[in-house]
């Protein structure tokens, strides 16, 4: 046997005699073993090597005292604890029965929902495996804007699942081989149970986007905000040819809460509505008929210098020529706009007195300092095109889409409406209600219906809702178990039970005896006679899905699966956290103090080679 030591002096020693080598072994006092010599890795982490005696004497310090480690089987314990206790938070607010969560921020500002991102995103949280979970719904919400609450159930009980298995010293990367296999089998389900649907068939449709808002707290309000997402998708959906639509919600579609009336009220407008109104109200119109419109992106008033600017006057004629240049200026600008005979301008930009007084004197009615993102809308909505300098106006930059311009008062304020579009591609939908909380649940489960909806058209097939897809996939992955050869085959049989979360929680929050519910259901599923039986979230009965219209989308259902077993194959692959990682020091910042050295430190004293 061949030791390598390194000595006092960074000479290499090299023993084969086996008897040097006992004798080496037996040596006890670290007084007579060779000091240990430091060699730097990188920054905070120092390896001391010595003798053989002296490693295993002396205690090896890696990591600096101020950082705080967990590792192995612990690690994995408290992230799969942490991950459980996040979807314990929202298993309550899963399905049509579920219940609502109530939210107070720091400010003492209210929210009172059941949408699974809205309660996640307003919790403070401190374990990272419970932060990671939250990001997940996050994930969902701005992918498919549903499902947010079955993807973090589903990886909890996944990661449940898991813990057996930990106990029992599987190795990680065997669950999570398991898991993808799992995955690819449960999306091949999916494609042979879906069914495709026609997008123009508005009952389907309607159908669809209603049971996925059933669960929420507009479902009992009826067809109401389905009506109102279907309108709004379809309006703004963009043909890209080859069977392919864009429909872009966030930009296009404004949702405009104003308290007061009935929910009844609420409509999608053919057009756009904005929180403005004339500049001059006693001087200008604010009714016309097939308006023609011009959008604009610069200043109607004289340009200011960019800092602070100064001008010495000697003359006092000097000063009427100034303020005659600026009135010229403005004039220009405003016979250049006039030219084309336009009945509404809209810049998003300031709008001087003088602007103001030739357009009134010319009939035209102004709107100044409009957002951005609503002078969009209006080119979308009425055909015109923002221009940047009124020098560049062409007759094909006027929008004369628009059927109505008329300005109305909501309570104290104006809303300024450009409606009745031919064709509009941007639309708003007018929310009414009786209190602002009202209106912002509402707004969060319209923004979900929208999102469905918009799935449909990108990808219209549909999938069984009330947990009968999970349990027809469950059962899929049983039967194919029981081919699967070697030590994988325990985990793969877990990944199929966890599929099984989604009905019970259902079952559960409907106060059903989930035991007896689960059995029925899952001998129905077993034989593979009909994948579409599952629970009537409202009713709790086991019904077949078709007939009571309960569906989902197959994007959404695709999506939760992949997010939940990619993050709980994630989280099972962490095997170490390290926090207290000092960040590296700005530089001119406090030096570190010096070290005070202890009674504890004169044996580990380093010695530098020569």
């Amino acid at each position: 046997m061949v030791i390598f030591s390194l000595g006092p002096i960074g000479k290499r020693r090299i023993s084969s005699n086996p008897r040097e080598e006992r004798e080496n072994r037996t040596l006890s006092k670290p007084s007579f073993a060779a000091p240990p010599l430091s060699l730097p890795l990188f920054s905070g982490i120092s390896l001391s090597v010595g003798s053989p005696a002296m490693a295993l004497t002396s205690p090896l310090f890696v990591l600096n005292d101020s950082t705080k480690r967990e590792s192995g089987s612990r690690v994995h314990r408290g992230n799969i604890t942490a991950s459980k206790a996040v979807a314990d938070i929202v298993r309550t607010t899963l399905g049509p029965r579920s219940m609502l969560k109530m939210l107070l921020d720091a400010s003492g500002g209210i929210v009172v929902t059941n949408d699974g991102n809205a309660i996640l995103r307003e919790l403070d949280l401190a374990h990272p495996a419970a932060k990671s979970m939250i990001e997940l719904s996050r994930t969902q919400d701005e992918e498919v804007g549903d499902g947010t609450t079955s993807v973090i159930v589903l990886a909890g009980e996944m990661l449940h699942v898991a813990q057996a298995f930990i106990d029992k010293n599987f190795h990680p990367t065997v669950i999570c081989r398991a898991y993808n296999k799992a995955l690819e089998d449960a999306i091949a389900v999916l494609d042979k149970i879906a069914m495709p649907v026609d997008v123009n068939d508005r009952v389907s449709m309607l159908g669809l986007v209603k049971s996925s808002i059933g669960t929420k707290f507009t479902g009992q309000f009826g067809d109401l905000i389905a009506d109102l997402a279907i309108d709004a998708t379809t309006t703004v959906g963009v043909d890209l040819g080859q069977g392919m639509k864009e429909v872009d919600i966030k930009k296009y579609i404004k949702v405009e809460k104003v308290p007061g009336g009935q929910l009844e009220d609420s409509r999608v407008l053919k057009g756009v509505m904005f929180n403005k109104d004339v500049v001059a109200p006693g001087k200008m119109r604010r009714k016309i008929l097939n308006p023609r419109i011009m959008l604009l992106d610069c200043p109607l008033e004289y340009k200011k210098g960019e800092n602070q600017t100064n001008a010495e006057l000697v003359r006092e004629e000097d000063w009427e020529i100034l303020l005659k240049m600026e009135e010229e200026y403005i004039e220009k600008l405003c016979v250049q706009i006039l030219k084309f005979k336009p009945d509404i301008v809209i810049t998003e930009k300031g709008l001087s007195d003088l602007a103001t007084h030739y357009f009134s004197k010319a009939g035209v009615s102004a709107i100044r300092r409009l957002r951005k993102t609503d002078n969009n809308r209006i080119a979308r909505a009425c055909g015109a095109t923002i221009v940047n300098r009124p020098e560049e106006l062409q007759e094909s930059d006027i929008g004369t889409r628009c059927g109505l311009f008329e300005v109305k008062k909501f309570g104290d304020e104006f809303f300024a409406f450009v409606v009745d579009c031919e064709d509009p591609k941007a639309c708003t939908v007018l929310l009414r209600g009786a209190s602002k909380d009202l209106l912002n649940e509402v707004e969060r489960n319209l923004q979900d219906a929208m999102s469905v909806a918009r799935n449909i058209l990108k990808n219209p097939k549909l999938l069984p809702g009330g947990g009968a897809t999970e349990l027809a996939v469950s059962a899929a992955l049983k039967q194919k178990s029981s081919s699967i050869e070697g030590i994988e085959k325990w985990p793969y049989e877990a990944a199929a039970l966890a599929f099984e979360a989604i009905p019970r929680t259902l079952a559960q929050n409907c106060g059903l005896n989930v035991i007896r519910i689960m059995t029925q259901l899952q001998g129905k599923h077993a034989n593979s006679e009909n994948a579409w039986v599952g629970i009537d979230g409202n009713t709790g009965e086991i019904v077949d899905m078709k007939e009571r219209k309960i569906w989902d989308s197959y994007n959404v259902k695709a999506q939760t699966f992949k997010t939940a077993i990619e993050a709980a194959s994630m989280l099972l692959r962490i095997d170490d956290i390290v926090s207290g990682i000092k960040k590296k020091q700005a530089p001119g910042g406090n030096p570190n103090k010096p070290q005070i050295e202890t009674e504890n430190d004169a044996d580990n004293e380093q010695m530098i080679p020569e």
